[in-house]
């Protein structure tokens, strides 16, 4: 079976990211997001980008959205999403890392199985301010009106939050879900 990529965008998180996948027993790669598309849709189910420090070194991240595979966006990766589909990204009013408690609002295949509210850790430095056309928010907290957004249609999805740090009250359903997406 292809593995899932995790496309390193240069933070602190995505090897997390690559040994929390890898201690799942999901099949797992990291690759640079220098990595060419072609070789990205040939080599992997899914794809994860990853955190990082800034939009401007996302390298081929927005062309990896076209290759007609699952993605799933995880704070920097969320915003490469809203960016590239059309959305806006700007700075939060809640900078930093720290717990934040989240409301489930929108029905979707990336977040089944989470109760209403969850506890997790996230980065408000930059926010999602405007949502692409063709997506719909899934979760929101006090602080930040995106926490979570997806296209359904395109299997593209995208979180805020590190699903992939302790501090997130179970993280692994969402790795479980994305990899179920993968799978159909």
């Amino acid at each position: 079976m292809r593995p899932i990529f995790v496309v390193n965008n240069h933070g602190q998180f995505n090897h997390l990211i690559h040994r929390k996948l890898r201690d799942m027993e999901i099949e797992v790669a990291m690759v640079p997001n220098t990595t060419p598309p072609e070789e990205v849709a040939a080599g992997c189910r899914g794809i994860i980008l990853g955190g990082g420090p800034s939009l401007e070194r996302a390298g081929n991240c927005a062309k990896y959205l076209d290759l007609g595979l699952p993605v799933l966006g995880v704070c920097l990766g969320l915003h490469i999403i809203a960016t590239a589909r059309g959305g806006a990204v700007g700075p939060g009013a809640h900078g930093g890392y720290g717990g934040v408690n989240v409301e489930i609002t929108g029905e979707s295949e990336i977040l089944t199985g989470y109760p209403g509210q969850i506890q997790v850790w996230a980065s408000h430095a930059d926010e999602v301010k405007e949502v692409p056309a063709g997506f719909t928010v899934y979760a929101h907290s006090d602080i930040c009106p995106v926490e979570a957004m997806g296209s359904a249609e395109d299997r593209i999805y995208g979180v805020q939050w590190h699903p992939e740090v302790s501090h997130t009250e179970d993280g692994d359903l969402l790795f479980r879900n994305f990899e179920r997406i993968c799978e159909e």
